[in-house]
């Protein structure tokens, strides 16, 4: 039994809704986590590295947003599966807080203990 029809479109707006703002600034964030260039005469050792820095925290956003993508894509196909709300591990029901609080999780409480 998942989650009522009304109830669950209120999650897929809001999933979809988040799935648009990630894909648009998707695209941006990938351009900051291109290949440094490590041209010595433009820039020096010390700006190389915050270049670097840079670089690998843009790359590790950019693994958690497609992360997210992908919650959101499953919580999407259970929508349509009817399988919204019901844990992927025991078959019981997620707390209506804990979708409240993020629709796209897949377990219920007590299988994420």
């Amino acid at each position: 039994m998942s989650v009522s029809n009304q109830n669950t479109e209120g999650y897929r707006k809001r999933l979809l809704q988040r799935r648009r703002e990630l894909l648009e600034v998707r695209d941006f964030g990938r351009d900051s986590a291109n290949t440094v260039e490590l041209d010595q005469a433009k820039v020096g050792r010390l700006s190389r590295m915050d270049a670097l820095q840079g670089q690998a925290m843009s790359a590790e956003t950019n693994r958690r947003r497609d992360i997210e993508l992908q919650r959101i894509d499953a919580a999407l196909r259970r929508i349509e599966e009817n399988r919204f709300g019901i844990c992927v591990n025991c078959d019981e029901r997620i707390s209506a807080g804990r979708l409240q609080s993020d629709p796209a999780t897949p377990i219920c409480i007590d299988c994420a203990r």
